[in-house]
């Protein structure tokens, strides 16, 4: 407990954004869950709404706060204001139903037309401990991420298996673009012209004015 206290007292050097996208009952808040607190409930029901969790973690010295949305049962009514601000995402299929994974094209698509261009993209084959099941191949799901430039990885929410590893993936990434883009960032905002830092999308917490300091910046990458 002693870690997670610690946490709040560190100054934050980055918020991303990173939105949970897929079918219903995919697992999708089971993956929340599993890396957000390490839990895993075998009765989750879906929820009403959208909520989010935060996690923070160090990645190169920086400290990171991931603020990690879920649609939580809403899937047919996700609009453009989930998915403003979004620096990743995890695009959520279920190996078990080769119908979740035939959305996954249409998921892509819909994420494309709302979100920044350069949002960073983790295809994530869930629910793994079903492989007896398995309807979906995984190199179906290599291929077509592949084919679109995703990351991809299967994983067991149930057994937490992969699921730190998806998402750390994903923040690195996104950590990785921003610090390559951070000088370029920093003289934009010497020359007054942060209006339109590279053009991308500004990583702000809701509720929250953008920091002095530069905590904010963009996903655009070269």
């Amino acid at each position: 407990m002693s870690n997670l206290h610690s946490n709040f007292n560190q100054k934050i050097d980055y918020v991303f954004k990173v939105v949970l996208i897929g079918d219903s009952a995919v697992g999708k808040s089971q993956l929340l869950a599993r890396f957000s607190r390490n839990e895993f409930s075998l009765d989750s029901k879906a929820t009403i709404g959208v909520e989010f969790q935060t996690k923070t973690l160090v990645i190169d010295h920086k400290t990171i706060k991931a603020q990690i949305w879920d649609t939580a049962g809403q899937e047919r009514a996700v609009t453009s204001a989930y998915y403003r601000g979004a620096v990743g995402a995890m695009l959520v299929y279920d190996i078990t139903k080769r119908q979740s994974f035939d959305h996954v094209a249409r998921w892509l698509e819909e994420l494309r037309g709302h979100a920044d261009k350069n949002i960073v993209i983790m295809l994530v084959g869930n629910k793994t401990d079903l492989g007896s099941l398995r309807n979906v191949s995984t190199e179906d799901a290599k291929e077509f991420a592949q084919m679109e430039n995703l990351f991809f990885m299967e994983t067991s929410a149930l057994e937490a298996t992969n699921v730190e590893s998806a998402f750390l993936a994903v923040l690195t990434e996104i950590y990785r673009i921003i610090s390559k883009k951070a000088l370029t960032a920093n003289e934009e905002l010497e020359s007054g012209g942060s209006a339109s830092l590279l053009k991308g999308t500004k990583i702000v917490v809701p509720g929250q004015e953008p920091q002095p300091e530069g905590r904010f910046s963009c996903c655009k990458t070269s």
